[in-house]
């Protein structure tokens, strides 16, 4: 098509030319600029035939005497020649820019895969999900037909598909010589970091560049060597972890677990020993024995708590559900540390019903509230909110403690963390608030606090109102489930 467009071209031009009886050296442009054209957008071999064809049009009509091939002044035959010579010429020199053109355009679109590829490598922080992926990002970005890949500590070969016509023992060729080669029409390169050689990738189907091939060999040995430094990393960083846990854990145990065993260890030796004692005294004495085993034994549940939340064993029984419903028993719960603090409790008068665990809300709020009346000195009120923020039922509990300092209070939701104020306040193991974060995050909420040194803190969660229950709100149109019988109304409650 492109021959027949090429003597398309050159008719018109002669026929206009000849029309406007133009000179011979404005037609001889003319043909010249149609070689240029051609030999710029297609190539050499059509302005070949394309200055071939002018020549001969421009010695037939346009060069005395007109009608014939046969040239009568010599001065013309050097005008023939000249305008042949400079159509070559032009038409070589145009070919050859084209040729850099193309040439750089696949070395800035090759660049352009390179990063493309470094992004998606990079995103990987495990060594074998990185050897998965990796022959077939390669193969998705530069469009081949298969890749492979092998580790220099592994056996294994890694492919883009399970047909992938790559020769395994070419690569391991690869991982003992450490130099690229092409055979079978696959080019293979190491994988190097450095002078050390970390792999072998095979590419098949597309003639890359020995520069592309060497970078995306650089490339690849960089992303897996990354890789293992990450993974080396998080496993240091997951032993001191491990063993930062185990020190809090057995600090926390040795002091928490020493107080009541002190206690009924006292208390034992005293109803043993030969002393007298009356009925009250034998009373008392087992009351702090029944107190201190109850507390032992609370510590112990919370750590096994603790161990199951962490480790996803636990499932939750997701029902509509209405805060109150969850409150009521959370306060029986924590009766004994609200005792002598008067208790505000404010409810929304349209809140919706929440997907919740009800038993696992209730102790939330057991935390928060056992929390906020350890912390609090006696007489001073506990403030118990709940209201509709968004989609979201927002419950709060706030207090007139301490407070938390504002770099501790990301830190207090960790297993074994105590704040700096608190830990000479009241007893306790830093675990209730770990755990109450684990369990309102399985409800799909959030859970914070908002705290000023010596003005109180406020621990809030927010729950995902039930969609039945959202859309009753909306449409007036009571749903099952849709109840309001908790009997909580804003009031005072004393402990």
């Amino acid at each position: 098509m492109r021959y027949g467009v090429a003597v398309a071209a050159l008719g018109i031009i002669t026929l206009v030319d000849s029309r406007l009886h133009v000179n011979p050296t404005t037609v001889a442009l003319t043909f010249l600029v149609a070689v240029l054209l051609a030999s710029a957008y297609w190539g050499l071999r059509y302005a070949l035939v394309l200055a071939l064809g002018a020549t001969a049009s421009f010695n037939f009509f346009f060069l005395p005497p007109i009608g014939t091939f046969t040239i009568a002044d010599p001065h013309n035959w050097m005008a023939l020649f000249a305008f042949l010579v400079t159509a070559l010429v032009a038409s070589n020199l145009a070919e050859r820019a084209r040729r850099e053109a193309e040439r750089a355009k696949q070395r800035r679109l090759e660049v352009e895969r390179l990063y493309s590829l470094s992004q998606r490598l990079l995103a990987s922080e495990n060594v074998l999900d990185l050897l998965n992926a990796l022959p077939l990002y390669v193969q998705e970005t530069f469009a081949v037909q298969s890749v492979a890949v092998m580790a220099a500590d592994q056996s294994s070969v890694y492919r883009s598909s399970p047909d992938a016509a790559v020769d395994e023992n070419a690569l391991r060729s690869i991982l003992l010589r450490g130099e690229p080669i092409s055979q079978g029409g696959v080019s293979y390169v190491p994988l190097r970091l450095g002078v050390r050689t970390v792999g072998a990738l095979g590419v098949a189907g597309y003639e890359l560049s020995r520069e592309t091939l060497d970078a995306l060999g650089g490339l690849a040995g960089l992303a897996i060597e990354r890789a293992r430094a990450l993974e080396a990393l998080s496993k240091n960083r997951a032993m001191q972890e491990n063993e930062r846990l185990r020190s809090a854990l057995l600090d926390s145990v040795t002091h928490e677990f020493r107080t009541p065993l002190t206690s009924i260890k006292a208390s034992v030796t005293t109803l043993l020993s030969s002393a007298a004692l009356d009925d009250d005294s034998k009373k008392e004495l087992m009351t702090v024995i029944d107190e201190e085993t109850d507390r032992l034994n609370r510590l112990v549940g919370e750590a096994a708590e603790m161990a199951q939340l962490d480790s996803g064993m636990f499932k939750l029984d997701l029902q509509p559900h209405f805060i109150p419903e969850a409150l009521h028993p959370a306060l029986e719960d924590a009766k004994a540390s609200l005792e002598g603090h008067p208790v505000t409790i404010d409810l929304a008068s349209d809140l919706p019903a929440v997907r919740m665990d009800v038993q696992r809300i209730r102790e939330v709020l057991m935390h928060l509230l056992e929390n906020a009346g350890k912390y609090s000195d006696p007489g001073v009120p506990v403030t118990v909110t709940s209201e509709v923020q968004a989609d979201k039922v927002a419950t709060s509990v706030a207090d007139r403690g301490p407070g938390i300092d504002s770099f501790e209070q990301s830190l207090i939701f960790e297993k074994f963390y105590r704040g700096q104020l608190q830990r000479t306040v009241a007893p306790g193991t830093g675990m209730g608030l770990a755990i109450a974060k684990v369990i309102v995050e399985a409800h799909g909420g959030t859970i914070g606090v908002v705290s000023q040194v010596g003005s109180g803190s406020i621990f809030s969660f927010s729950l995902p109102i039930e969609r039945g229950a959202r859309a009753a709100k909306d449409t007036g149109k009571p749903v099952e489930g849709d109840r309001k019988v908790w009997g909580l109304e804003p009031r005072t409650l004393s402990h």
